[in-house]
């Protein structure tokens, strides 16, 4: 079993939205990794990386994304920092991986700077949000099989382009 779909990219790129919306287009089953992760720590992420720290957080996430790999074959989404760790990107290389990609001013935009995102808190969230980009860019075009710009996109376009580039 392997999921027809792995979606990653930076916060406010859309992942949970599009890969909800890739599911029931393609009449999948849709699983969030984030959402497994607060579930087996019974706490929010927030709390994880206040109380915990982010090392514990990743090693959380590592193991989660490992497990979800192995056991679901629907639409998979990622947390934005999941391409950190060099085991998971090396599993995702067997993966369809689509990298929906976000300008920093967009992404900033959409994230409102959130304070439900840990690593966007900082003393200057649109610095933390560039360092952030200029970090991982390169790591999830490494994973990516489709990558999608989705600063102009609505969530239903992203999909459309997913599913277009996919049947390429």
């Amino acid at each position: 079993m392997s999921p027809r779909f792995v979606v990653v990219g930076p916060p406010g790129a859309g992942k949970t939205t599009v890969s909800e919306l890739l599911a029931k287009q393609l009449n999948l089953a849709f699983r969030d990794v984030d959402a497994d992760i607060v579930e087996s720590a019974g706490k929010p992420i927030s709390d994880i990386f206040t109380d915990d720290g982010e090392p514990v957080f990743r090693a959380l996430e590592e193991e989660a994304v490992a497990k979800a790999l192995e056991e679901h074959d629907g639409v998979l989404a990622l947390g934005g920092g999941a391409i950190l760790s060099r085991k998971t990107r090396d599993l995702l290389k067997s993966h369809t991986v689509v990298f929906l990609n976000v300008g920093m001013a967009e992404g900033v935009r959409r994230t409102g700077l959130s304070s439900a995102r840990p690593l966007l808190s900082a003393v200057n969230p649109r610095a933390t949000f560039k360092a952030l980009l200029d970090a991982r860019l390169p790591l999830y075009r490494e994973v990516a099989t489709i990558e999608v710009l989705t600063d102009t996109l609505d969530p239903e376009q992203v999909t459309a382009v997913v599913i277009e580039g996919a049947e390429q």
